[in-house]
Formats: C-alpha cells, sequence, structure tokens
C-alpha cells in the first residue's frame, strides 16, 4: 500500500473549481418563495478526492459557490495535516497495582454469590 502524496489545493479559485462537479438545487426550508423556486443551493464534489461540499445558507448561488468554494479549501487542507507520532508509554506500577487489586475485590464478591457447597 502506497502512501498518496499531500495534495495542495490549487490557489485560483477558478482551478479548484475545474476540479469539480457543481450541482445546483433548490435550498428548501424557511425563507418563502425565493427559496422555493430558485435553485441557489450549491454542491460541490471534488473529483480527485471525493469530497462533498453544500452551501445553502445565502440566497445567491453565486455566493453560496464561494462560500463552498471555501469551505472545500479548507476540508482539502485539513486532509493534508497528519497527526503527530503517537508516544507509546509504560503504565505505572503503582497503577498496576491498583488494578490487580481492583480485580481482587471484584473476585471476592462474585466469590459471596456462588451456591455454598456440600460441605458448607
Amino acid at each position: 500500500m502506497s502512501a498518496e502524496p499531500p495534495r495542495k489545493a490549487p490557489d485560483p479559485p477558478a482551478d479548484l473549481l475545474s476540479e469539480c462537479r457543481v450541482d445546483t438545487f433548490r435550498s428548501g426550508g424557511k425563507g418563502g418563495q425565493h427559496q422555493n423556486k430558485v435553485e441557489s443551493g450549491v454542491r460541490l464534489t471534488h473529483r480527485p478526492t471525493g469530497l462533498v461540499v453544500t452551501s445553502r445558507k445565502h440566497r445567491s448561488q453565486h455566493r453560496n459557490r464561494e462560500d463552498a468554494l471555501r469551505r472545500l479549501r479548507g476540508k482539502l487542507e485539513a486532509m493534508d495535516l497528519k497527526d503527530p507520532p503517537r508516544l507509546p508509554t509504560r503504565v505505572p506500577e503503582r497503577e498496576k497495582r491498583r488494578r490487580l487489586a481492583a480485580k481482587r475485590r471484584r473476585s471476592r464478591l462474585k466469590r459471596l454469590r456462588d451456591r455454598p457447597g456440600p460441605d458448607d
């Protein structure tokens, strides 16, 4: 399995938009006649990565497209960030003793639930 090299989002919005499939739809919801009749919602699907971003906040399709592009750029940059490597740590001896003592207490409680033997 080969690791994919980090992907940089193109700087001009037009270049990023050229890598996307743009769908428009009716926003729906509150807002009355304008939202129910005009296709102002925008859905961007980034073809290389498969990321999908929608925006239906504004009344204008152009403003929604700008908003979606900004959010898509943020998601692409977040994908490039890598978590720092985990540093393995040891469980302290005191914690090991505490866990074992708790297990012994629990075991004693459970043993009290057993049926008494024939000699008890």
